[in-house]
């Protein structure tokens, strides 16, 4: 486990805790949590407090980078999480910087064929159920600022899914690596 530790703007400590397993192991499902550790590339905790979201932004890109995702995937991917993020912060806390936020980053099989494979994210947060009539998106041709992460996340992600359970809001998010393409011999 690696904890990194900064000063926060109001002079308060900020801690992240990352948690990276050797390949060997990401594919053992480990006791009664098997089902959340199987696959399991990266794991971050984190407060809700928006300074740090340039310090996942960093994790994401090279995540996702290493994963083998195109560049615009990426950038996509990174956005769809910074996104995510600032709604749980900004929506499920009201705010405040010293909330709770788990994030899961895991190897799942491919959409079309097993050999593909995908990252799925999950963002955990302790925040209010949310009510699907609030998760509304605005038009696209509604020219003002804000209010376009929903669309951002729905557009970058291959699969969008909340559901409360236990008392924690989980949104997943999976991105598929596109096959390569095979070149077709005449």
């Amino acid at each position: 486990m690696t904890s990194l530790r900064r000063r926060s703007k109001d002079g308060g400590e900020i801690e992240i805790h990352m948690k990276i397993l050797h390949g060997a192991r990401r594919s053992k499902p480990k006791g009664r949590n098997g089902d959340l550790s199987r696959g399991l590339l990266l794991r971050l905790e984190l407060p809700s407090d928006p300074s740090l979201l340039c310090v996942v932004r960093g994790a994401v890109e090279r995540l996702t980078e290493s994963f083998g995702f195109s560049a615009p995937d990426c950038r996509a991917v990174t956005r769809a999480v910074d996104e995510a993020l600032t709604n749980i912060i900004r929506h499920s806390y009201n705010g405040r910087p010293d909330r709770p936020i788990g994030m899961l980053f895991r190897s799942v099989p491919g959409a079309a064929t097993p050999k593909a494979s995908g990252l799925e994210i999950l963002l955990c947060d302790r925040g209010p159920s949310i009510k699907r009539a609030q998760l509304c998106m605005r038009e696209l041709e509604e020219v003002r600022p804000g209010g376009l992460g929903l669309h951002f996340i729905q557009q970058s992600m291959d699969i969008v899914e909340y559901k409360r359970t236990n008392g924690t809001n989980r949104l997943r998010l999976v991105k598929y690596v596109p096959a390569p393409k095979q070149e077709v011999n005449s």
